[in-house]
């Protein structure tokens, strides 16, 4: 199966389980709001451009916008990690490229630790940006700093659900492509 299929099947899931299963959820609490539609975003492979990165990330975002009636709320989120992506994982790629063969983002790929550290990342960024957006302004620091927590938290929890229940199939990049 091509990458291109295969990503557009991801991201087909990603939403229809975002928007009808974790959406559907009744809140747990007020800060806990589950999210995993942006682990589309994170699991793009490394070869995408940055140009290609920034309009997949914004139009992951401005669909489940749609389907939430939120006009630019997850579109801004999604555009600010898919920024934010290549310069993570430069950061926490191996140096030497014998270790870095992998053609997409994965605990495999990377190892867990740096993988782990990749996702919480990119998703506090993520929930941070969208909290702050909802509320336009901080207003008590304690609520912020606990809802971007607590929904941080239950997100990796869920990342890391999906990659202990879904493992891929990696494929290594060659030197063809």
């Amino acid at each position: 199966m091509s990458d291109l299929i295969r990503n557009i099947i991801r991201f087909s899931i990603f939403i229809l389980l975002q928007v009808y299963v974790l959406n559907k959820i009744p809140h747990l609490h007020k800060f806990i709001v589950p999210s995993l539609y942006y682990l589309f975003i994170l699991w793009l492979p490394f070869s995408v451009p940055r140009m290609a990165l920034l309009v997949i990330g914004f139009l992951t975002g401005i669909t489940l916008d749609v389907f939430m009636m939120t006009p630019g709320l997850h579109a801004a989120a999604c555009v600010l990690i898919a920024y934010l992506r290549p310069f993570i994982i430069n950061v926490l790629a191996p140096k030497d490229a014998s270790g870095f063969s992998y053609r997409e983002p994965s605990p495999k790929a990377l190892g867990w630790t740096p993988y782990l550290v990749y996702t919480l990342i990119l998703t506090l960024f993520h929930h941070g940006y969208i909290v702050l957006l909802e509320w336009l302004s901080f207003g008590s620091i304690w609520h912020f700093l606990g809802k971007v927590i607590a929904t941080t938290g239950i997100s990796m929890l869920l990342i890391i659900t999906t990659e202990l229940l879904f493992p891929r199939r990696m494929k290594f990049r060659t030197n063809t492509a």
